[in-house]
């Protein structure tokens, strides 16, 4: 019987106008977002190699290791994802580089070494929802498939009551669950199909090009997000079946469902992300530089004061240099680290908040498995941290392989002279990890989830106790 009321219902559907509708829709959309992919994708592959290579060629011409040691790694970049046609993710307002910079002068000859700097970060912390402007997978799937899914929906059951086909229908010991997940299956797979044959023809062009290689975990994400949209899509319909179920006119069924739509698609992931990130102010760039300002004086008054109990020691000297040096690094270090951990925390902040909306939920979770947005870059934090860690390691690790050297890290005559391979210095590798990816995702997936299931618990309540 289920199967009966679904092709029913699925052929209703392909028969009606909306269907013809959201087909040519779709269609268009996903092909402008694949021609704009094409085009736009090899060139911002080629900005991040020259980028890369011009970075690497200045690490390596450095060859002694004092110098390796002070000026760093140079600029550290994020490397774009391939799945950038779905989900942009915001990334024009993260910044795509980190690097090492020494802005501790202790001592006319005597700087910091290099601590990371993070230019930039968030300059636009209120704009974690989709940019509806870029035509990509999130707008489509969380704008243009929620409007769609409603409007398959809104007289499923409410049409019914109005031509009295659903008593009929009831009248025939026909269980009202049946009904109810006939309708839900029939609105499912009549949507599923443009949506899915749209997204082959998306992916066609796109693999299609000889500057764009989606490889075998490119498809393993692509999967996982289609999944995601079929269970986002899911989520409306139920939405749209429950109003529907709730209301005798199919007129005031579309207009709760616009209006709820609004609320909870457009509304509130720009106006509450906005209220929830006034309860959180993170350091000015002004109270940034004006803490790292006093925090140089300090330590060089501290400096000159100790300076002067070592006239006439040239290895107590070379200790005190050695001591301040790390001291100035490990304060820029800090510094610059609160400074981040204060603008992530406001931007966690509101999109905690945020969570309430089904479409922020979407795109979070397009975002990380793309490798778009704030997650991402997170992820480039941590690789980026990671490699400074290893980078120290390494001048550490030469400095003790040199028999000869004193072994005193920050000033030259304490470090080794030997010459270092350029090919031996550890090179900035930016990869993703879908393991983390999942753990990232897994609030948001339980949370779409939980809306889908108590959404269909209450429609089938509300269906169950509905007069006919």
């Amino acid at each position: 019987m289920i199967w009966h009321i679904t092709k029913r219902e699925l052929y209703d559907n392909l028969n009606s106008l909306r269907f013809a509708l959201t087909t040519v829709l779709l269609f268009v959309l996903m092909l402008i977002n694949a021609v704009i992919h094409v085009q736009e994708h090899p060139e911002r592959m080629q900005k991040y190699h020259d980028a890369t290579t011009k970075s690497l060629n200045t690490l390596r011409s450095r060859t002694d290791l004092f110098s390796i040691a002070q000026e760093g790694p140079g600029n550290l970049y994020k490397k774009p994802s391939s799945l950038y046609f779905c989900a942009e993710g915001g990334d024009i307002f993260l910044p795509d580089y980190t690097y090492g910079i020494s802005r501790t002068q202790i001592a006319n000859n005597l700087r910091a070494f290099w601590s990371l700097y993070y230019p930039a970060a968030f300059p636009n912390v209120f704009n974690i929802r989709p940019d509806t402007v870029k035509v990509d997978w999130g707008f489509v799937i969380g704008y243009v498939l929620s409007l769609i899914a409603i409007l398959f929906t809104f007289d499923s059951i409410s049409s019914e009551r109005e031509r009295g086909t659903l008593r009929l229908m009831l009248a025939n010991s026909v269980p009202r669950h049946t009904v109810l997940i006939g309708k839900f299956l029939g609105a499912l797979v009549s949507i599923s199909i443009p949506l899915t044959l749209a997204i082959f023809m998306n992916l066609l062009v796109i693999s299609m090009s000889r500057d764009i290689d989606l490889g075998a975990d490119v498809w393993i994400r692509l999967c996982i997000i289609f999944i995601i949209a079929i269970l986002y899509l899911c989520l409306f319909l139920t939405l749209g079946l429950l109003v529907s179920s709730s209301v005798r006119n199919s007129a005031v069924s579309l207009v709760i469902l616009l209006l709820t739509w609004c609320t909870f698609v457009v509304f509130i992931p720009s106006t509450v992300a906005l209220i929830a990130s006034g309860f959180s102010n993170p350091m000015t760039y002004d109270e940034f530089y004006k803490r790292g300002g006093q925090n140089h004086r300090e330590l060089r008054d501290e400096y000159f004061a100790l300076l002067q109990e070592t006239r006439g020691f040239r290895e107590k000297k070379i200790q005190l240099d050695s001591e301040y040096v790390a001291k100035g690094t490990e304060q820029d270090e800090r510094l610059s680290q609160e400074h981040l951990n204060q603008q992530i925390a406001q931007i966690q902040l509101a999109r905690s908040v945020t969570r309430i909306s089904p479409v922020t939920l979407i795109q979070h979770l397009l975002e990380v498995f793309v490798g778009t947005g704030f997650e991402r870059h997170q992820q480039f934090l941590e690789n980026v941290q990671r490699y400074a860690r290893e980078y120290r390691e390494f001048v550490t690790d030469m400095d003790r392989a040199d028999p000869d050297s004193p072994h005193i890290i920050g000033v030259r005559e304490g470090m080794s002279k030997k010459p270092i391979s350029p090919e031996s210095i550890p090179a900035f590798e930016d990869t993703l990890s879908l393991s983390r990816d999942f753990n990232a995702a897994a609030i948001d997936l339980f949370l779409l989830i939980l809306f889908f299931v108590v959404l269909m618990s209450g429609t089938y309540l509300t269906f169950v106790r509905v007069e006919i």
